[in-house]
């Protein structure tokens, strides 16, 4: 198998044993993105130059005795709504064309400290706004899978990216479900931490309240191991937690998993997400499977669940309006040329710099917080938020995890939901109530037979629970193994 298709816990182990060299794993991730990339279009940038001159560090520190952490000398991409220095930002989005930061979000700070590998930015929906990928100024990402399927969103090019060994690790951004979806639909594992885990700085606000930093990997200890290596309180960010970071041994692999004690609940479904007959078949075996580990499973309702979609999209684009209105051409943002007044370079700006998706999630929020629609719009929405907080909190109370599909549909063509933007909008149905109530939430992939389009197993847990989740996702792993890569990324290469 080409390292770049092995987990982050494999290549730790052998670049401790001194089994691989980090200088030759970075070689095989940048050939596999200059071989597969022009037809994915997963990558808005790569920094070969950079990631051999971290490798050969990474590789001189282990020489020495000296390595700094497990992802010491790891293949790391970063969603390109994340800061980093000297890296182009863009969030996809031709209003920051050319805009390059100064300084790193404290993620990737931290990242750097542990001795990880940045390979490069992932392609996304523009401002994280999408559910595809396919609303990126610099073009679609593409499944792995199948070329002709989007690979969801938003952080469809870091989950694809794994999925098909361009790198073993990445980093998105989860705001309504933006890690968990295309985690998915890509056969990866995508985990959002709870609200405040990871700290927000240097990453490029879309919904304040909703944002977090994510990552994806091909097993649940590699997504544990990079939750690890990014969680923690942090100055920078006063809605960063002080508390422990969650511990990435709760997902080490155990010869004989056990799940005796622990109570799941079943999450009956929102009318408008029934999971398709293929998902629901995947979803009842991953059920199954957790049951003969010996977990318990009960049938759990959140009444409130059905308003999640409205009062999420609500919520978001009233916060989406807020911060992208600095987005002027003045303060920040690719100005426009041949304005003769200050409100016609601001319309010009935008007009020339957003793309449909994000305007048009703009004026949803700019008209849900304008003089006499707030309460009507978004005061009534941030109720409806409660009253879910509210429906897990009741629920967390009788069971200890719960669990549903990530999604009600494997990957959908390219294509097919643009037109029809409340059809996108409903794909994201059953990862938005975590997001509402700032719970941890994973996706781990489903049992598939190779050539198969993955589906996944969402797992939700209390405030601070992620340690109990990705135990039990773990143990399910452990019983079914990884998602196969896709055709595409094992061809020619063993």
């Amino acid at each position: 198998m080409r390292p770049g298709l092995r987990s982050v816990p494999e290549l730790s182990r052998a670049l401790a044993l001194g089994e691989l060299f980090a200088a030759d794993l970075v070689e095989d991730c940048l050939a596999r993105i200059d071989e597969l990339d022009g037809t994915l279009n997963l990558f808005l940038h790569v920094d070969a130059e950079g990631a051999r001159e971290a490798a050969a560090a990474s590789d001189s520190r282990r020489e020495k005795g000296d390595a700094r952490s497990p992802l010491d000398g790891i293949p790391v991409a970063l969603k390109d709504n994340i800061a980093v220095r000297g890296m182009p930002t863009t969030c996809a989005s031709r209003v920051l064309e050319g805009f390059v930061p100064l300084s790193d979000a404290t993620a990737v700070a931290r990242l750097r400290a542990a001795g990880a590998v940045l390979v490069g930015k992932t392609n996304l929906d523009e401002f994280a706004m999408g559910s595809s990928n396919e609303h990126s100024a610099f073009g679609p990402s593409r499944n792995p899978h199948d070329a002709e399927r989007v690979p969801g969103g938003s952080s469809g090019g870091s989950c694809a990216a794994v999925a098909c060994g361009m790198v073993p690790l990445a980093y998105g951004s989860d705001t309504g479900g933006s890690v968990r979806l295309p985690a998915a639909f890509c056969g990866v594992v995508g985990v959002k931490p709870g609200y405040g885990r990871v700290s927000r700085s240097g990453l490029v606000a879309f919904a304040s309240s909703l944002d977090q930093i994510a990552p994806t990997a091909r097993t649940v200890e590699g997504a544990a191991l990079g939750l690890a290596a990014v969680a923690g309180a942090d100055p920078a960010d006063a809605t960063a937690l002080s508390a422990p970071p969650p511990c990435a041994e709760a997902a080490s692999p155990v010869e004989r998993p056990s799940l005796a004690g622990l109570t799941l609940g079943i999450l009956d479904s929102p009318e408008d997400a029934e999971a398709d007959s293929v998902v629901a078949e995947r979803f009842a075996e991953s059920v199954a499977r957790l049951e003969s580990l010996g977990a318990r499973t009960v049938r759990v309702s959140l009444p409130n669940a059905g308003h999640a979609l409205s009062a999420y999209y609500v919520i978001a684009s009233a916060e989406a309006s807020s911060n992208l209105s600095r987005y002027d051409g003045v303060r920040y943002g690719r100005a426009a040329r041949g304005a003769s007044s200050p409100d016609e370079l601001i319309a010009a700006t935008r007009g020339a710099g957003f793309g449909d998706e994000v305007k048009r999630r703009v004026m949803i929020g700019t008209h849900a917080l304008s003089a006499g629609y707030r309460e009507a719009f978004y005061e009534r929405a941030q109720a409806v938020r409660e009253l879910i907080r509210d429906d897990f909190a009741r629920a967390f109370a009788a069971v200890d995890l719960l669990v549903s599909p990530t999604a009600a549909t494997t990957a959908f063509p390219l294509g097919e939901r643009l037109s029809d933007p409340l059809s996108m909008y409903r794909t994201d149905a059953l990862t938005i109530p975590a997001s509402l109530a700032g719970i941890p939430a994973m996706s781990v992939p489903c049992p598939t037979a190779p050539g198969e389009l993955p589906a996944g197993l969402q797992i939700l847990a209390p405030p601070l629970g992620e340690d109990g989740m990705l135990r039990a996702a773990a143990a399910l792993e452990c019983e079914t193994g990884p998602a196969p890569a896709p055709a595409l990324a094992v061809e020619g290469g063993s």
